[in-house]
């Protein structure tokens, strides 16, 4: 566990929305029969479906525990059995950024884990599909589908996917208004966490937070701008302007140069770490000293982020947790006796290095 890990000081899981009422699970479930064999319900599932990677003394273990509790797989879990896998759609418009990526990570350790195939659709950024594309992406008619649903061509998707088709979501988390879809949803608290990263900069002395934002096509005020602002105003701090940071290092180093030139600017939030990537060179090179004069905290916890130089303070998200449990929530619509999916882990401010006392100006 890194030094100075920190989780949110609340209670409250990531959230997620509710599939339609099952009705009619079994007594006994393959969570049981995990508990009861001292395995993983994945491992359950794989000796249900016949799966080849399972350990004999595991397999027989798993078989007992089935015998014992009188354990009875759904039908749709029986026809896996020795077949070919069921398979889904992935539908995103970027396979490169950090969040989508983990997501679609999770989805497919989760698909394989009960035997289901994943194909991946990626939509073009800076157009917004329409229904007849869509249809004509899905590998058949009724295909299931996993909407990676963070930006504007996600949201649209979401929306035409035919009425027909079992779909689940990973979104932006609702701001309160119509929701973007009545179908099942999971979501990642951007907005508590947020607000979590500004308020230890604000504990640390600096009298008010900039902020890089992402450019946000899914709501007015994006979540984690909205959690930025949630803090200072809580702190009766300054609420300087957004800065639009772009989503990679050089759009963060083009938009922070003159930020970052001024001296009373002394504490910066940006909305990834790629961004904050290049607030660290755009620093350097205006003679900041980081943390001494300035401090730059990041989002995601991408793997490089513990080796920048600064090591960078960032908010570590569980995207690979959500992806998993967008597949759970497609796989209890297509199978109800499915076990329910596993919440996310909390949103956690990871405090590295780039992160420090106010002490510099005094102006």
């Amino acid at each position: 566990m890194p030094s100075g890990y920190l989780r949110l000081p609340t209670r409250r899981r990531s959230m997620m929305g509710a599939a339609p009422d099952t009705g009619g699970a079994p007594t006994v479930t393959i969570r049981d029969v995990a508990r009861e064999a001292g395995v993983s319900y994945q491992t359950v599932s794989r000796v249900i479906n016949g799966h080849a990677a399972v350990a004999d003394t595991t397999r027989h273990r798993v078989e007992a525990a089935i015998d014992s509790l009188g354990f009875r797989p759904h039908h749709a879990a029986r026809e896996l059995a020795g077949k070919a896998a069921r398979s889904l759609t992935v539908v995103t418009s970027d396979t490169s950024l950090y969040g989508a990526a983990s997501t679609l990570r999770g989805i497919e350790e989760a698909a394989r884990a009960a035997s289901f195939a994943v194909a991946v659709s990626v939509l073009d950024r800076q157009a917004l599909p329409d229904r007849a594309e869509l249809r004509a992406r899905l590998t058949r008619p009724g295909e299931p589908v996993v909407v990676i649903a963070f930006d504007a061509p996600g949201v649209r998707a979401l929306r035409l996917l035919p009425a027909d088709t079992p779909v689940v979501a990973a979104v932006e988390r609702p701001s309160g208004k119509e929701p973007v879809s009545s179908r099942p949803q999971a979501w990642l608290d951007d907005r508590l966490a947020a607000a979590h990263a500004t308020r230890h900069l604000l504990g640390l002395g600096h009298r008010t937070v900039h902020y890089l934002a992402l450019p946000s096509s899914t709501a007015d005020v994006a979540q984690r701008t909205q959690g930025w602002l949630d803090a200072l105003r809580a702190a009766g701090a300054p609420e300087p302007p957004v800065v639009e940071g772009g989503w990679t290092p050089r759009t963060g180093y083009l938009a922070a140069r003159g930020l970052v030139a001024n001296p009373s600017v002394t504490a910066v939030l940006c909305g990834n770490d790629d961004v904050a990537a290049g607030v660290l060179r755009a620093a350097r090179e205006a003679g900041r000293h980081i943390p001494g004069d300035l401090s730059v905290a990041g989002f995601d916890d991408v793997p490089v982020a513990a080796f920048l130089a600064p090591a960078l303070t960032t908010v570590r998200l569980d995207f690979e947790g959500l992806g998993r449990t967008c597949f759970g929530l497609l796989h209890r619509l297509l199978d109800p006796a499915s076990p329910a999916p596993d919440p996310c882990d909390e949103p956690a401010l990871i405090v590295r290095e780039s992160t420090g006392p106010w002490r510099a100006f005094r102006g």
